[in-house]
């Protein structure tokens, strides 16, 4: 029995999609001026994991992942380029692809852009004026109206008095409350627009998700995703908005029954991000590491938790993964469907089943493989392929994989040199030197054999 937990609840809850066997699922996508960094990459990869043990568990996902293709930041870039938007976000929307593949991430359903659906926004809009949650302001903006909605901040349990003695809000004159949000934004000179009923101009960044949720996957559906950054303002506004827009004889409809929230990505306790500039892209991380350990790295910990990036937690993530492998090391194994009765693999679904614990469900895999060191027994190897094959790892050749990162570890560590100062330390008789080289290059998965010829080393 599945159990997510329900930022809105503040609580686990029972999974029950709103149709039997079939889920619903939207999570926000990236702003497209710039290539993602390790925070999208936990995106990518954690709602990877939801949709791959949703499909697992029998269910028929329909994954809607959008792309905001048109904002403020697309548009400064584009002008700083010297190119069209149309060029900058194609550009980056190919090296988003590129990253979340080398991931293992499978594409979502849907990806649908933003500049596709403005037609929908400005309908959504008009409702909303219709119905009173909105207003066209004297300078051809329009807002929308957060005291005429009376469940704002139910999400993040944020009140409207709250917000407005905490919260540093951009003063502008036309907006009736300090706390109202753009739904559209009058035309400005250079910039791209549409013509509406307020006249040129172009959507707010919160109206997109609303009116593309809705498009594919109705006024009601069952989970809703995204980084933790984004529950407030931008969910907060989501729910606003689709509540209100596509409420019924002054009863609001429920827009989502889940939402489900990633935790940050943190650099020295900070979140990573661009605006700090604290950021590691994708592409320079996986200079370093081999995608497998990076997406291995943001798996190992739950989905919920602070993910803390370091070189020492990487390196730490790739003898995990390798130990694995090694594991699996001249085993033949078969794919085959995994038998859920099984006591390992009952273990695993209880751990996925409990709020995607991933951490619980990683250790089921480290103890087959310790099972596996021992007996290298086909059924047991095959089960550990097999499990591992639901998160998306060990899909490889374990050689390959292997060969791989003992070769990054040569020029990492310079093998030979170490053997070198290693000789040099025993000459010395300082054998907690000699001892703690060879240790390292053990964890590396290099072994050394001393003979009365030198010393040679192997892959463990």
């Amino acid at each position: 029995m599945l159990k997510i937990y329900n930022t809105l609840a503040r609580e686990k809850q029972v999974f029950t999609p709103i149709i039997a066997g079939k889920v619903s699922m939207y999570v926000c996508g990236m702003t497209v001026y710039d290539y993602c960094h390790l925070g999208h990459a936990r995106v990518m990869v954690a709602f990877d994991m939801v949709n791959r043990w949703l499909r697992t568990s029998g269910y028929e996902v329909t994954y809607v992942r959008n792309i905001t293709d048109i904002d403020d930041k697309i548009i400064k870039r584009a002008q700083e380029n010297n190119e069209t938007i149309a060029q900058l976000t194609q550009r980056f929307i190919d090296a988003m692809d590129e990253d979340s593949a080398k991931l293992g991430v499978v594409r979502p359903t849907l990806e649908p852009r933003a500049t596709e659906f403005v037609d929908g926004m400005i309908t959504m809009i008009s409702l909303l004026i219709d119905k009173g949650y909105a207003y066209a302001a004297s300078n051809g903006d329009v807002f929308y109206a957060v005291n005429n909605f009376a469940d704002y901040g139910k999400l993040s349990g944020k009140s409207l008095v709250d917000l407005r003695a905490g919260e540093r809000v951009e003063v502008d004159l036309h907006k009736k409350d300090a706390m109202d949000f753009v739904l559209w934004k009058s035309a400005k000179l250079g910039e791209p627009s549409w013509e509406s009923p307020w006249g040129k101009g172009r959507p707010g960044w919160h109206i997109e998700c609303s009116a593309m949720s809705a498009h594919y996957l109705g006024q009601h559906f069952d989970i809703h995703g995204g980084g933790q950054d984004l529950q407030f303002p931008h969910h907060e506004n989501e729910i606003a908005q689709s509540e209100a827009a596509h409420s019924h004889d002054g009863e609001l409809c429920q827009m989502v029954n889940y939402w489900m929230h990633n935790g940050f990505v943190r650099v020295d306790d900070e979140k990573m991000s661009k605006s700090l500039g604290n950021f590691f892209t994708i592409r320079t991380v996986l200079e370093q590491y081999d995608a497998e350990v990076v997406r291995f790295f943001i798996l190992r910990a739950h989905y919920r938790s602070p993910l803390n990036y370091s070189d020492q937690h990487l390196d730490d993530a790739k003898l995990a993964l390798t130990r694995l492998y090694t594991a699996l090391r001249g085993v033949e194994t078969t794919d085959e469907a995994v038998d859920w009765q099984l006591a390992p693999a009952a273990s695993f679904k209880a751990a996925m089943d409990d709020d995607f614990n991933t951490p619980l469900a990683f250790a089921v895999l480290f103890d087959l493989a310790s099972e596996l060191n021992k007996t290298k027994s086909a059924v047991t190897g095959s089960l550990l392929k097999n499990l591992a094959a639901v998160v998306g790892l060990l899909q490889r050749d374990p050689d390959t994989f292997l060969q791989g990162e003992i070769e990054q570890v040569c020029q990492s560590l310079d093998v030979d040199a170490l053997i070198v100062q290693r000789n040099l330390a025993k000459q010395s008789k300082n054998f907690t030197e000699a001892d703690s080289i060879r240790k390292t290059l053990a964890e590396a998965g290099i072994v050394l054999e001393d003979s009365p010829q030198g010393t040679t080393w192997r892959r463990a």
